[in-house]
């Protein structure tokens, strides 16, 4: 797996880029996608256009300030309302084009890396993976944004400062033969002079802005530990007030935000250290055309329309080459932005690697679940369950009980083809048929009929249907609130989303039920009355539950035991205990 903490090269973020905008161009968006360019790339060239006769505006209206000639100069007045109000029609337009441009780019891309992420539990094994790209999430919603936005920017300055240079340079190396520098006359003076003024400024901001790069690479980072250590707190906002740790977590809120303080300020004053060069840059480029071309206009050698029109195209030739200078604090921070997402699908080709490479082979589609001399490791390549052999039938009930940490709910997650490490087979019925309920059921955002539907779309099943099994599983109290959204997760106890796991087992009716714990928050007569489910209504189910609690081996057929070992958990079917009958002694007579 690569480096994911190495900053790209200037190469490597402008080849990752195009990577991106690759897959957007050649995708079913592509139709979009290159109108969009070539709307920009057209409304690009009608600036330069305006601008090369804006230019000549410049000598005409000059000229006739210096004649006094009031007739010419009010038609070019007239001239230069044209030329404004076209000059920002297209501004707009090219405005609208580009941010077209940047949000159907960014949309594609977010729904790209979303799908990626998702597909064959890519999020989950990243979860699981010690290197992988940390906050997914901001990578995806924030870090997209900038890129794209910025690559489309940058790109469209870009193209304008090579097509400004194109058509100025030709018209400032024409006015340069009435300039002589010491006296002599040189073939472009003045385009010679300004590409050498744009080599200094360029030098000195690459010498000055190279940190920039770096310091907005841990900027990124250390702002994302601060967003994720504050929606950490909000989702555990009543452990933290239960257990009075207020304090403990505004300290720790305090230094994760000092670390931000503390790049910001180094970020900041390589910023105020640009502005120096950038301002003072500015100023004088405006005058060198001047001093320079200033003995012709004295001598007659040239008019003030001519010296005007001169000093506009050097300063648009200067501009030209300056693209650079001027753009590297933003260059700086769109390549941390790319080099985030880099890492992001990098970790994501990691994670599809790791499923596709696993030693665990999984076999779907029969009747049965079984483990074939599977050895499951831990990440860290350390045995945590060896050689296990055994076979569920369908119809069957089987507990699988052990100590905690011998493996039992990796046992589960290899049986579902999460667990990445190990070897040998799995075969399970198709995973349509089966129906997994952890310890905590996952509720999404929305109402609470798409909580008790989920994975299935809200309106698959009837209100009748989803009050019956809500009623069924202790919460008539629910049954009446379908069509509340609220954050369920957090406002229903453990042993109420627990009760909301089965009800969707009486919905889905699976032909496989996999319980993790799925009944450790509720009390015995609330895990008898679930449990009976599958004595009634869940009948033609196979169950196989892992749990501990009391009365739980009553409503299975066998038990197997993961028992731990030096070499790994084994996995082994424990003999029956047999009860003897009790002796009955006659008095002694």
């Amino acid at each position: 797996m690569a480096d994911l903490r190495t900053p790209p090269t200037s190469q490597g973020a402008f080849r990752r880029t195009w990577r991106m905008a690759r897959g957007w161009y050649g995708s079913e968006e592509r139709v979009v996608a290159w109108a969009l360019t070539a709307a920009t790339l057209a409304l690009t060239l009608a600036q330069i256009g305006t601008q090369l006769r804006l230019n000549l505006w410049h000598r005409d209206f000059f000229n006739a300030l210096e004649q006094r000639q009031a007739g010419a100069g009010g038609a070019q007045v007239s001239v230069f309302l044209l030329l404004a109000g076209l000059s920002m029609a297209i501004a707009v337009s090219q405005l609208w084009a580009r941010q077209m441009l940047a949000l159907r780019w960014r949309r594609w891309l977010v729904h790209h890396l979303q799908e990626r992420w998702l597909a064959d539990a890519c999020h989950y094994r990243m979860g699981l993976m010690p290197d992988a790209a940390d906050n997914p999430d901001q990578r995806i919603s924030e870090n997209t944004r900038w890129a794209t936005a910025m690559a489309v920017d940058l790109a469209t300055g870009l193209l304008h400062a090579l097509l400004t240079l194109a058509s100025f340079a030709g018209v400032l190396w024409t006015l340069s033969s009435a300039v002589r520098l010491g006296g002599m006359e040189v073939p472009g003076s003045l385009v010679l002079v300004a590409g050498l003024y744009a080599l200094v400024g360029g030098t000195l901001t690459w010498l000055i802005g190279r940190p920039m790069v770096d310091i907005n690479i841990r900027r990124n980072h250390a702002e994302s530990d601060h967003r994720f250590a504050l929606l950490r707190l909000r989702e555990s906002a009543e452990a933290v007030a239960l257990i009075r740790g207020s304090a403990d977590e505004a300290t720790g809120l305090r230094g994760s935000f000092g670390r931000v303080v503390g790049v910001m300020h180094e970020l900041l004053r390589t910023e105020r250290q640009l502005m120096w060069l950038g301002s003072g840059f500015g100023m004088v480029a405006a005058v060198i055309p001047l001093l320079l071309a200033s003995p012709g206009y004295f001598a007659g050698a040239i008019t003030l329309g001519t010296l005007m029109q001169m000093a506009q195209a050097f300063t648009e030739v200067v501009r030209a080459l300056s693209w650079f200078q001027e753009s590297w604090p933003r260059l700086a921070d769109w390549r941390s932005h790319v080099e985030r997402i880099v890492a992001l699908e990098d970790s994501l080709d990691a994670a599809e690697a790791l499923g596709a490479e696993s030693g665990i082979e999984i076999e779907e589609g029969g009747e049965v679940l079984a483990f074939e001399d599977l050895t499951v490791h831990g990440p860290d390549g350390k045995v945590l369950i060896a050689g296990a052999s055994a076979e569920i039938r369908a119809g069957e009930r089987v507990l699988i009980r052990g100590e905690s940490g011998t493996g039992k709910s990796t046992l589960f997650r290899a049986a579902a083809g999460l667990w990445p490490w190990g070897e040998g087979v799995v075969r399970a019925p198709a995973r349509e048929a089966m129906m997994i309920l952890p310890q905590r059921p996952y509720l999404p955002l929305g109402t609470l009929r798409e909580a008790v539907c989920y994975p299935a779309p809200a309106g698959r099943f009837s209100d009748a249907s989803l009050q019956a099994a809500l009623i069924r599983c202790g919460l008539p109290g629910l049954a009446g609130r379908l069509d509340e959204a609220g954050r369920w997760d957090r406002t229903l106890s453990l042993g109420q989303q627990q009760r909301i796991g089965f009800a969707r087992l009486l919905l889905h009716r699976p032909r496989w039920v996999l319980l993790d714990e799925a009944t450790s928050a509720l009390d015995d007569a609330g895990q008898a009355a679930l449990m009976g489910l599958f004595s009634a209504e869940l009948a033609e189910a196979t169950l196989v539950s892992i749990g501990h609690r009391p009365g739980l081996a009553e409503h299975h057929d066998r038990v197997l035991q993961l028992e731990p070992g030096a070499q790994g958990a084994r996995l082994v079917s424990p003999r029956p205990v047999v009860t003897l009958p009790a002796l009955v002694v006659a008095p002694y007579r």
